[in-house]
């Protein structure tokens, strides 16, 4: 069962250069599972947050592109907050923790990186049923 603690900042390869700066990320490296998704999140106005769910089998790995948002992780018992503002820093959030991002400054872009394809059924939406499953040892 994950918890708070096993959500990790984990620092790129960066190459800086005068002509512009290069970072990269590996799956079974960098980024701690195999990629089987990835997507992007842009042009999200003000006030609004994305997230604000759970997945069962599903590990994210969030990178600011562009711009800064915050990633609040539960899992159940304690909520952290991680400010993403850099492009060569990592989240890794495993599953079975409730994650919501907020704060999205303008121009932001967060890349994500799934360690499962999409399967509606893996997504716990619904806080109080993420308490339930969490506090009866199912997610």
């Amino acid at each position: 069962m994950a918890t708070i603690n096993d959500v990790k900042i984990i620092e790129l390869p960066k190459f800086l250069d005068a002509r512009g700066n290069l970072s990269f990320a590996e799956q079974n490296n960098h980024i701690p599972f195999e990629i089987k998704r990835t997507y992007w999140i842009y042009d999200v106005p003000g006030g609004e947050s994305r997230g604000g769910h759970a997945f069962f089998k599903n590990h994210e790995f969030i990178v600011a592109l562009s711009g800064a948002f915050d990633v609040v992780v539960d899992d159940g018992e304690q909520k952290k907050t991680f400010r993403l503002n850099r492009s060569y820093y990592g989240l890794f959030v495993p599953a079975g923790l409730w994650r919501e991002m907020n704060n999205f400054s303008t121009n932001s872009l967060a890349l994500e990186f799934g360690s499962e394809h999409y399967y509606k059924g893996d997504y716990v939406r619904n806080y109080d049923d993420f308490i339930k499953l969490k506090k009866d040892g199912k997610i």
